[in-house]
């Protein structure tokens, strides 16, 4: 996995993440102390955007991330994170399909079943991905650089090396 690819789906994990925690205060744990406020807090409407928004690129690097790590690690025989990495994709998939749902969902049982399980299943990524998270930095960390799989410094090259004869 590259590292804009980290850089990138970490970002927009906690947009995403940040942006419907603040949404959800917003919305059911505040009240207007007007009678006819349609909303509860003026940043309400701007914390859905976002998090409407930034979801679908959140989607659009999972399917990245898809490619260059998931894939890899399902093939692997052995490999560390895997609980922490089965429990953040099963969350992620059912995360999407209910954020999606709840969108389109118009029978009000229909809207309301969304809506719980998009909370559970949010919360239930934000932890899993957050100790996947800490677990890969931790085995990041502890790796000799000889067994890292994205090596920090490039192979000299020979045309650079101070004692190379040019070419006669």
């Amino acid at each position: 996995m590259k590292a804009w690819e980290k850089w990138t789906f970490n970002l927009l994990a906690l947009v995403v993440s940040a942006s419907g925690l603040a949404y959800l205060w917003m919305k059911y744990g505040m009240a207007s102390g007007d009678p006819f406020a349609l909303v509860n807090h003026p940043w309400q409407p701007w914390m859905l955007a976002i998090h409407v928004l930034a979801s679908p690129w959140f989607l659009v690097m999972f399917g990245v991330l898809v490619n260059s790590h998931i894939s890899q690690k399902l093939a692997a025989e052995s490999g560390q994170d895997r609980r922490s990495g089965y429990l953040s994709l099963l969350a992620f998939v059912t995360m999407t399909f209910s954020g999606y749902a709840l969108q389109v969902a118009t029978n009000p049982r229909t809207t309301r079943a969304m809506l719980v399980l998009h909370l559970v299943s949010s919360g239930l990524f934000v932890l899993a991905y957050g100790a996947h998270f800490v677990i890969g930095l931790r085995t990041a960390v502890a790796r000799p650089p000889a067994e890292s799989p994205e090596p920090h410094a490039a192979a000299p090259c020979s045309h650079l090396d101070s004692h190379a004869q040019p070419p006669s």
